[in-house]
């Protein structure tokens, strides 16, 4: 399947409901047929990271490629069981003793941040009358991530073990060991961070069953290495030939694969020109302000770049409610469609209904039918909370 990045522009964005998320399914299928293939030629297991893109109308495009989805959570664990039902991961940093209850009726793998937890539910697990197998998550103290936000090694962070934690040998029930130290980065990266890791761990590999890469590979952005990823699995998998590996992909399920149609409200000015939209930075595309990210817009170009340069922000109370300032080619107006490119992952799984503003509704498009999933009322304002 060849299906260019524009894809998604054969639509008629007055056809879409404004605010509205729009995820050409064609794009996911073809995402999903590259960590297939890394999963095929490389002999490892790929799951879907729901944390990520948790559209589970979606399920059905990615899961014949994958062999499951990984969890933070009982929810997420529950969505996986239920909507993508193959495999089912689950990690959390901490688990109460309720989570763990409601998790043990979904999941096949759990993932503990430390010997501590381990201990406390091991328990539970084995009471459970389920087959699961355990792990631990471990920090290698090594990454190559820039900003700390998004930094699993970083000084003082709370997600996983160091070795020193884990002592000499490992714990009692732990068939595997789990790391996620990458964000949005090359097989170049992964091939350092697992120097580090069997500089520190490789000791405890021949005891265990399987092994976990975590996420942040950038797998499906254009210009990847995936000749070079499947090598370096093989590698990997040569040197350690019983141990299963994982890999759990989150942005690369969704990357490039979906847009936030919005609506011009309003022309203002103060300063500078100023364009209020009918959808929120801080309420849905919260990366703009954490990251911080800048996205790409359909027909807008760098600021300073035409003479009709605008500062563009959302409908909330909060001043830093402000995606950027972008250029176009004539004066924006009220009532224009804008389209926000690259908005279907970490997206609708952080948004929220801060000061009540109309949520995005969500639809799917495969190239010859708008199907509009899901919508968003007073209601689910309203019970949001009580």
């Amino acid at each position: 399947m060849h299906i260019p990045e524009t894809a998604i522009s054969d639509l008629d964005w007055s056809t879409v409901p404004s605010p509205c998320y729009v995820v050409d399914t064609r794009l996911l299928e073809r995402n999903a047929q590259i960590l297939g293939r890394v999963r095929r030629e490389a002999g490892v297991h790929v799951l879907a990271a729901l944390k990520a893109f948790s559209l589970w109308k979606a399920f059905p495009v990615l899961a014949p490629y994958l062999d499951g989805a990984c969890a933070s959570g009982p929810w997420e664990a529950q969505l996986a069981r239920e909507e993508f039902g193959k495999e089912v991961h689950t990690y959390a940093p901490a688990f109460s003793d309720q989570d763990m209850a409601e998790t043990l009726r979904f999941t096949d793998h759990l993932v503990f941040n430390s010997p501590a937890q381990l201990a406390r539910h091991l328990p539970a697990v084995r009471a459970c009358g389920r087959p699961i197998t355990c792990g631990i998550r471990i920090n290698p103290e090594y990454a190559e991530v820039e900003v700390d936000l998004y930094n699993p090694c970083a000084l003082g962070s709370r997600l996983g073990s160091r070795r020193e934690v884990l002592g000499k040998t490992l714990p009692e029930g732990v068939d595997g060991l789990h790391f996620h130290v990458m964000c949005q980065q090359g097989c170049d990266v992964l091939a350092r961070v697992l120097e580090r890791v069997e500089a520190r761990f490789g000791d405890l590999l021949p005891h265990l069953k399987w092994i976990n890469f975590g996420g942040g590979h950038h797998i499906t952005v254009e210009g990847y290495d995936v000749d070079g990823l499947i090598a370096l699995l093989r590698a990997f998998r040569a040197r350690h030939p019983h141990l299963e590996v994982y890999l759990e992909p989150g942005e690369a399920l969704a990357i490039n694969t979906g847009v936030l149609v919005t609506t011009v409200l309003d022309v203002v000015s103060n300063g500078v020109e100023v364009g209020i939209l009918d959808c929120s930075a801080t309420a849905h595309m919260p990366d703009v302000l954490e990251m911080p990210y800048r996205p790409t817009i359909h027909g807008a170009t760098d600021a300073g770049t035409t003479p009709y340069t605008y500062r563009l922000g959302g409908p909330t109370c909060l001043a830093g409610d402000v995606l950027g300032d972008w250029s176009f080619p004539a004066p924006l107006v009220p009532g224009q469609r804008l389209v926000i490119a690259d908005m279907a992952h970490y997206t609708m799984v952080k948004t929220s209904f801060f000061n009540g503003v109309r949520h995005p509704s969500i639809a799917l498009w495969d190239g010859k039918t708008l199907d509009v999933v899901r919508t968003f009322g007073y209601q689910d304002y309203r019970d949001r909370l009580a």
